[in-house]
């Protein structure tokens, strides 16, 4: 029975969806919806890569990777790296990459179905071939290091993996586990309250197989991710699961406790028909579904259309001497770019001051543009990061 894939039963709720569970769609579906609803498209999508940016750096916290989001950035730009700092920022560099190209692949229609082996393996083998050398090996108890292949789930003749007291299926039975996984999984495409409750299930379980030799963890955050954006629920990415899963709801250790608490085996008749406990994914799937709620709430407190002008507004007023520089960077804000001959308009003023202004909204780092012609959009100086957003990043290292 421990090496048939029906081990990884239930995978959701068939019969019956739990009431609460049911309640929780709703409101993540309501929240996700108005989550801003009131940005300039263009303007949303800046924030998008900057909550990118956050999303990998919470998903790599979970895996003990403190990464400064400044050095992120600077592996994004391809500037030159602290020799002590590199590897972390490529890690966290290869992770936005890939999740760049999942967001870009929704937006254009071409996303596959993130439950599927062909997806998770082009995940791992995105990921993997960005990573740098330093963590292209895995480390096994016994000493022995082995060269982790991108894309390649874990077969016959590879060596037993364990995940703390959680025994993963064989590795020769991987492929028959994630063929079982990718159909079962896409049963929950029919039904759009089980495609949102999925999005914890098989977080869980494609954990719980355990495919690759490493980079599980990192793999299903942003299979995960890619689930929210097939469900409707992602909200123009303008939130991440992964800050809400290594913050938790109370205190941070909930992720790991509430995965291992979701391997429970079955608990007599009452408890589902499975191997696993239905009671236990039950709790998990109602964790998880809270902690989505939770982020999403965040971040449209954090990204309301009113409350972001002003805290720009008073940060610009703060920072340039210019009293008309705040009314350029709303309208930039509100219009998701700016022609820059537009300016003056905006301004009622000279061109010669309107472009005066416009130069120090752009040293200053508040707009950018792609030349010294085209059109100037927003931008978020990472000095005044905490100040436009409070909360986002983490103070320090959080101890999972």
């Amino acid at each position: 029975m421990i090496e048939t894939p029906a081990r990884i039963e239930p995978c959701f709720f068939e019969d019956r969806i739990p009431a609460d569970l049911a309640d929780l769609v709703v409101e993540i579906q309501q929240a996700a919806d108005s989550l801003g609803r009131e940005l300039h498209p263009e303007s949303a999508a800046e924030l998008a890569d900057l909550v990118r940016i956050m999303n990998c750096y919470y998903s790599n916290l979970i895996e003990g990777h403190n990464t400064r989001p400044r050095d992120i950035e600077l592996a994004l730009e391809g500037a030159e790296l602290e020799e002590e700092t590199r590897p972390l920022a490529l890690e966290a560099r290869a992770h936005v990459i890939v999740q760049r190209r999942i967001d870009e692949d929704f937006r254009t229609g071409k996303l596959q179905q993130p439950t599927s082996t062909e997806f998770l393996a082009w995940v791992h083998k995105a990921f993997y071939e960005e990573m740098p050398e330093e963590f292209r090996y895995v480390e096994h108890p016994d000493g022995s290091r082995e060269e982790i292949i991108p894309g390649h789930m874990r077969e016959e003749g590879d060596t037993e993996v364990a995940v703390g007291r959680h025994r993963p299926p064989s590795s020769h039975r991987v492929a028959d586990f994630m063929a079982y996984f990718e159909k079962r999984f896409a049963l929950a495409e029919r039904s759009a309250s089980n495609r949102i409750i999925a999005i914890a299930s098989a977080h869980h379980r494609v954990n719980y197989i355990h495919p690759f030799p490493d980079g599980n963890g990192r793999v299903s955050r942003l299979m995960s991710h890619a689930m929210a954006l097939q469900a409707d629920v992602g909200g123009q990415g303008l939130w991440s699961v992964s800050r809400g899963l290594a913050r938790g709801l109370e205190e941070r250790g909930e992720y790991k406790r509430m995965m291992d608490y979701a391997d429970t085996p079955r608990q007599g008749d009452r408890d589902g028909r499975g191997n696993l406990s239905e009671a236990a994914l039950h709790s998990y799937c109602r964790w998880f579904l809270k902690v989505m709620l939770d982020q999403i709430t965040f971040s449209a407190r954090l990204f309301d259309l009113e409350g972001l002008e002003e805290r720009y507004r008073r940060l610009v007023r703060d920072v340039l001497p210019d009293k008309r520089a705040p009314d350029l960077l709303s309208a930039v804000l509100r219009h998701g770019s700016l022609e820059r001959g537009d300016a003056p308009l905006v301004l009622k003023m000279s061109e010669r001051s309107a472009r005066d202004t416009l130069s120090a909204l752009t040293r200053a780092g508040f707009l950018k543009s792609a030349s010294p012609k085209t059109p100037v959009r927003l931008a978020f100086p990472l000095e005044y990061r905490e100040r436009l957003f409070p909360n986002l990043f983490a103070d320090g290292e959080l101890n999972l």
